[in-house]
């Protein structure tokens, strides 16, 4: 509504302005033919300007500072407004002094260059506002992920500016903005990794910086492309950790154990001695693998997949992509699992608990939920 008032307002305004502009030059004999301009030194020129708008001045004395109050009065609207006087003004000074260059010298459009500048430094001001509150959003003490205040706002921010400037002929003030917008919310994300979360943070950053990915890729904005790669790496990172994290629960004690066998390999001893070291003989991974028969296994998985459920924002559906790439991790350990004992205790006829097949169907009978 203000930017449909706004311009209105300029339009009548500069209609009067012009003609009363017009009457003063007459009246007073201050305007004078191109011939004439070219007989007229370039000083007396400029003192006939000057008094034109010093006449001008006069007798709208109050005009630009009421205008001012009319552009003070816009932003108390909604927080944002500031992006759409700039964008009227932009687009209003664009078309009057595209169609006449006499106008460049008009009063009006000296307020008008004013109000610019002052529309400006207020949009400045709000992204400054905006970016601070932010970086320095507190987290609420409770809580358990979802969507963060910071990405909503932005996202806010965006959708706002994107229908305000879909026909406007001015962007390169707006995309400095969203840019340094985007780095304040990235900010405010990173910001969990020293936060007090009831959850995963890797949880919580993956989730936001997938949805951040899923907007921007709706918006497609040219100059947020960068943006959108980074928060698909940020997402996809956090993710991994998230996995790699959680991936040892359901067989942790199996997990501790081959982790110490690999770093007994990596520290020279040959696979095949493995097993005379105390702590990694057959005896102790046959104990081991007596934890974990298959009812337990399956059991445990549940217990992993219902935390992931909770846990992850629902909105975002990041559900069964989080837990299709555990699900393939997990198939993964349990191979080098096998792999290990067939390389490090061969013969000793020691098996899991469990099948491969065994794993897929306990994986398969967790039923999917959104």
């Amino acid at each position: 509504v203000s930017k449909q008032v706004l311009g209105q307002v300029l339009r009548e305004l500069q209609a009067l302005c012009t003609a009363e502009q017009q009457f003063v030059e007459k009246f007073f004999q201050l305007s004078h033919s191109a011939a004439d301009l070219q007989v007229l030194v370039v000083s007396i020129r400029t003192l006939l300007e000057e008094a034109t708008m010093q006449l001008l001045s006069e007798i709208f004395s109050c005009l630009e500072a009421e205008l001012r109050g009319l552009l003070d009065a816009c932003s108390k609207v909604h927080p944002f407004i500031c992006l759409q006087v700039l964008v009227t003004l932009n687009d209003f000074i664009s078309e009057e002094w595209g169609s006449s260059s006499a106008l460049h010298l008009s009063f009006f459009n000296t307020i008008l260059g004013n109000l610019l500048l002052l529309a400006k430094n207020n949009f400045k001001r709000c992204i400054g506002t905006l970016c601070t509150e932010m970086e320095e959003a507190k987290l609420p003490s409770r809580v358990r992920g979802g969507i963060l205040p910071s990405v909503s706002r932005f996202e806010e921010f965006i959708n706002f500016s994107e229908e305000e400037c879909r026909t406007a002929r001015w962007r390169r003030e707006l995309d400095k903005a969203v840019l340094r917008l985007a780095r304040s919310v990235f900010s405010s994300i990173h910001s969990l990794s020293s936060a007090n979360l009831k959850v995963s943070t890797d949880m919580v950053m993956m989730g936001n910086f997938h949805h951040i990915h899923c907007f921007l890729s709706q918006k497609e904005i040219l100059c947020l492309e960068g943006v959108k790669r980074e928060a698909k790496q940020r997402y996809s990172e956090h993710m991994e950790k998230y996995i790699t994290q959680n991936l040892g629960q359901p067989l942790e004690k199996l997990h501790h154990f081959f982790e110490g066998v690999k770093a007994r390999v990596a520290q020279g001893v040959k696979e095949e001695e493995v097993s005379f070291q105390l702590a990694y003989s057959k005896q102790e991974l046959r104990k081991v693998i007596e934890k974990y028969p298959g009812k337990e296994v399956k059991r445990a998985l549940e217990t992993l997949y219902r935390t992931t459920h909770k846990c992850l924002s629902p909105e975002e559906n990041l559900l069964p992509v989080v837990w299709e790439a555990m699900q393939q991790e997990f198939i993964h350990q349990y191979q080098e699992f096998e792999h290990l004992i067939q390389r490090c205790y061969a013969g000793a006829g020691i098996a899991m608990g469990f099948t491969l097949e065994d794993l897929l169907s306990y994986f398969s009978s967790i039923p999917l939920c959104n």
